[in-house]
């Protein structure tokens, strides 16, 4: 079973920058596509970021010229490069392999808190 370990939050200023990781266990990362989520209180967990096992990304509007995902298969890692952060991006984010449009392949990991001040 693939356990996804989440890193790199933290607090930071309305403009500044953050990179989070995600280390996946095992050798089958790199077969997957993986994406990054976040939940800010009272909200539902939302989509962010796609990266097809193949290197090709995707980004939802909110986040669009400001996020980078990333992967390096080699050592079975995901990154999320967020630049320009924003109150609104303050949420729990996390990683996963998108399974559809609503449900995701491994178990949750615990998530990394990222907190805008502004």
């Amino acid at each position: 079973q693939v356990q996804l370990v989440e890193s790199g939050g933290g607090l930071v200023q309305l403009g500044g920058s953050l990179r989070l990781s995600c280390a996946a266990s095992g050798n089958i990362f790199r077969l997957y596509g993986m994406a990054w989520y976040r939940q800010s209180p009272g909200k539902q967990r939302e989509w962010v970021a796609v990266i097809t096992s193949g290197g090709r990304t995707n980004y939802t509007d909110s986040v669009k010229d400001r996020f980078t995902i990333s992967r390096d298969n080699a050592i079975n890692t995901l990154y999320l490069q967020m630049n320009s952060l924003k109150p609104e991006d303050t949420a729990v984010y996390y990683c996963n392999a998108p399974r559809d449009g609503t449900t995701v392949i491994f178990p949750w990991g615990q998530g990394t808190q990222v907190t805008v001040s502004s």
